[in-house]
């Protein structure tokens, strides 16, 4: 596979055409799993977000459960809900993900980016959030939550309590401003509060059979998933939940044909041709860092404009 289009990637993203959908491996960056290893947040020496497979490890040695059981997350997260209770499971995650490990190279750009991006993510933590007070841009926040409600949860900008509505019920008036929409839900900060995770095996079912019957999309981002392509950092897509997802997704842009792009890492055979079933080009073999830095190589001011 050739190298991405990178002014093409660059010039839209700085118009605020492209919408960044940030995976898990974005907070992973470029560090290796395979020689670095993961402690929790109580052990001393952390300085990085746990892996999918790192946090199932973790679950799977509180809840104590046999070797022979060890699996994926929302499976572990499954059993530790079982044998210890939910709030646990919530207040754990918390833990974890309250660890303030530093926005990466990839936060940064995207952050810097002078138009207002819509950027979607099914990670937990607030790394994107982070990146953005850091650059000192005011933004939105929404976020799926795990209730028995319909409701998303809406920060507005500077707010300190989010407003809890109706997916069909959030407006971003102009001048619009960067919208961070968090779809598996996130950590909460806020005293008292552990966050919303759509982690176990329950989770996953509920949501997606929330997507079936209502509009889980809030319906002001219904016009960009039609129209604008999407970034894929940091996905895979041997994943059956974002397959879901993204045929969700999918099925607003009905007939029309827009190329999207993914960045992935050695991806599995299989991994390849559900890309292009999405219309997505894959392009594998390169990291993050090779991706991001070939990216901001790019340079030059490009005019604002477009955004949600």
């Amino acid at each position: 596979m050739a190298a991405p289009p990178y002014p093409y990637i660059y010039q839209q993203l700085m118009k605020g055409e492209v919408i960044p959908f940030l995976g898990a491996g974005v907070p992973l960056y470029d560090r290796d799993p395979g020689k670095t290893t993961w402690t929790a947040p109580a052990a001393p020496g952390i300085a990085y977000l746990p892996t999918a497979g790192e946090l199932a490890a973790e679950l799977h040695r509180i809840a104590n459960l046999p070797a022979g059981e060890k699996g994926e997350l929302t499976r572990m997260a499954q059993y530790y809900r079982y044998v210890i209770g939910a709030d646990p499971l919530q207040q754990r995650l918390r833990e974890v993900f309250s660890f303030e490990q530093p926005p990466t190279p990839v936060h940064e750009f995207l952050a810097k980016v002078p138009a207002p991006l819509l950027i979607v993510t099914t990670n937990y933590d607030d790394l994107m959030e982070r990146a953005l007070h850091k650059e000192h841009k005011p933004h939105h926040v929404v976020v799926h939550n795990t209730d028995a409600t319909e409701n998303v949860l809406w920060w507005k900008p500077g707010a300190v309590e989010p407003e809890a509505t109706l997916p069909e019920n959030i407006d971003l008036p102009p001048p619009h401003t960067p919208v961070v929409y968090k779809i598996h839900g996130a950590i909460d900060r806020r005293p008292g509060k552990n966050g919303h995770f759509v982690i176990t095996e329950d989770d996953y079912i509920q949501f997606l059979g929330r997507m079936t019957r209502t509009r889980v999309v809030p319906s002001v981002f219904a016009e960009p998933f039609r129209t604008r392509p999407f970034l894929f950092l940091g996905y895979g897509l041997y994943d059956w939940n974002l397959r879901v997802l993204l045929s969700s997704i999918q099925a607003m842009r009905g007939k029309a044909s827009i190329k999207s792009w993914a960045i992935e890492t050695l991806p599995k055979q299989v991994e390849q041709k559900l890309w292009e079933e999405r219309d997505v080009v894959l392009f594998d073999n390169l990291s993050l860092k090779e991706f991001i830095e070939q990216l901001s190589a790019q340079g030059g001011a490009a005019p604002a404009g477009g955004g949600v």
